[in-house]
């Protein structure tokens, strides 16, 4: 299918914060006990523009880090060099729905949130990579079939080291209880939670970026290791963190906030038992600091190693908590939830 000269598309998608069951997603450990996973996908996003280049070119651009290529358009560029996401995703996209005609493009990405931040952010990238070709050439591509192949570009194409989670809650949004089945079944479940539940949630809600980005790589592959060796600390951790997600479910659908603080600790206290480098002395500096500033519990959003962390604290005490952990070092504020998936949209010329 060919675009007109006059394409010029956006597309965004969500970033995530993982609330409880991150990790059980990871293969093998989802394909042989099946993985849970609650997450929430807040106000900052990953943005994705998709034009004709009209000097004939390929165009690559990650304004956010100050990186561009420039390339004759083809199909035989290495998506594992540069680039390699919009690589990736321009590749399949030709090959898959153009025909296999490499058609000059200027693809341009932007995230709110530094790289390594624990927020599903190179997952969202691509699903809005994904979603503005969806909406530039009409594909009958729903949710699941962008995050599945936003799955299979990530883990399978480039053989990028991590888990299932971050290309399902960008690609559906909202509040969300993941299910991770053998035969890479995937169930999205949307919580119904009352609105004045999700308020004093949201209200009760702290983010704070460590000042460390980091690489998911090595934690994760670390993680792998001891699934795929059957070890038993790391499995028995598995699990607790697979209940963990269920339990926090429930609290949040009945609006129990404290009981969703403590699920969040202990659920913290199991990821860091999974793999060594989860916490870091910043992380725990700014760990110990949130508690003694009133804090109820909190964790990090992702992987670990750095990134950004979550706690949960009494409304009334959440700016001087935001406070202290600026004055640490931190870069703390309060946070919404985004309740919309990835979307795309046409723009002017």
């Amino acid at each position: 299918m060919a675009m007109g000269d006059a394409l010029n598309v956006r597309a965004r998608a969500p970033l995530r914060l993982g609330l409880a069951g991150g990790g059980t997603d990871l293969s093998p450990y989802c394909d042989e006990h099946g993985g849970n996973v609650l997450n929430a996908t807040i106000d900052r996003f990953a943005y994705a523009h998709i034009r004709v280049n009209r000097i004939g070119a390929l165009v690559l651009r990650a304004r956010d880090v100050g990186t561009e290529e420039v390339l004759e358009p083809s199909l035989d560029h290495p998506i594992t060099e540069g680039l390699m996401l919009h690589r990736a995703v321009y590749t399949h996209m030709m090959k898959t729905y153009c025909d296999g005609v490499a058609l000059p493009l200027t693809m341009s990405t932007t995230i709110d949130v530094p790289a390594g931040s624990g927020l599903g952010a190179s997952s969202a990238l691509v699903v809005a990579l994904i979603e503005a070709f969806t909406y530039a050439l009409g594909l009958p591509l729903g949710p699941y079939d962008v995050a599945k192949l936003a799955f299979d570009i990530e883990r399978k194409q480039l053989g990028l080291a991590g888990g299932r989670q971050d290309q399902y809650s960008a690609a559906f949004g909202g509040l969300n209880f993941i299910e991770f089945l053998p035969s890479d079944r995937v169930i999205v479940n949307p919580l119904r939670i009352r609105r004045e539940h999700l308020n004093e949630f949201e209200a009760s809600l702290v983010i704070c970026f460590s000042g460390q980005s980091r690489r998911s790589d090595t934690i994760i592959k670390e993680q792998v290791a001891g699934l795929k060796q059957m070890d038993a600390k790391t499995i028995e951790n598995m699990h607790k963190l697979k209940q963990d997600a269920i339990d926090m479910k429930l609290a949040l659908l009945r609006g129990d906030i404290r009981a969703t603080a403590d699920i969040l600790g202990r659920s913290w206290t199991s990821k860091k038992a999974t793999a060594a480098g989860i916490a870091t002395e910043q992380v725990d500096k700014l760990y110990d600091i949130a508690i003694a500033s009133g804090a109820w519990a909190g964790k990090v959003s992702g992987a670990g190693g750095g990134g950004f962390l979550m706690f949960l604290t009494d409304p009334e005490n959440r700016y001087q908590l935001i406070g202290a952990l600026n004055e640490a070092g931190g870069l703390a504020s309060g946070v919404k939830f985004s309740m919309d998936g990835a979307e795309g949209w046409p723009i002017g010329i």
